[in-house]
């Protein structure tokens, strides 16, 4: 059974800055695509960060673009989130996913397993 473990979140100043992690286990996690999804209270879970199997390429969406870098450790099974420049419409609940086809996937459908999130809350 796959399982993702999310931690990192936590109350932050705007303008601060947070570092989500999500450990894996289950199966190699090497195959797998990962991601990170975003749900506000009232709102669908929106995408946010997608890496490759092999970290080689990354997409982001456009409202975390330049603030948000998505990586990945295999070794660790563990990939992160690092995000600066935080702003309060970035509150929400972050949840990791992996998708089991090593490629980059952006849509909620497209992941198979999910982490059951962290809070992430930034203050005015």
């Amino acid at each position: 059974q796959v399982q993702l473990v999310e931690s990192g979140g936590g109350l932050v100043q705007t303008g601060g800055s947070l570092r989500l992690s999500c450990e894996f286990s289950g199966r190699t996690f090497s195959t797998f695509g990962m991601g990170w999804f975003r749900q506000a209270p009232g709102k669908d879970r929106e995408f946010v960060a997608a890496i490759n199997w092999r970290g080689t390429y990354t997409t982001y969406a456009e409202s975390v673009e330049g603030r948000f870098t998505i990586s990945r450790d295999n070794a660790k099974r563990t990939h992160y989130l690092q995000m600066t420049g935080l702003k309060p419409e970035d509150t929400a609940v972050y949840y990791c996913a992996a998708s089991p086809v090593p490629v980059l996937r952006t849509k909620v459908s497209d992941f198979e397993y999910w982490g059951l999130g962290t809070q992430v809350t930034v203050s005015s």
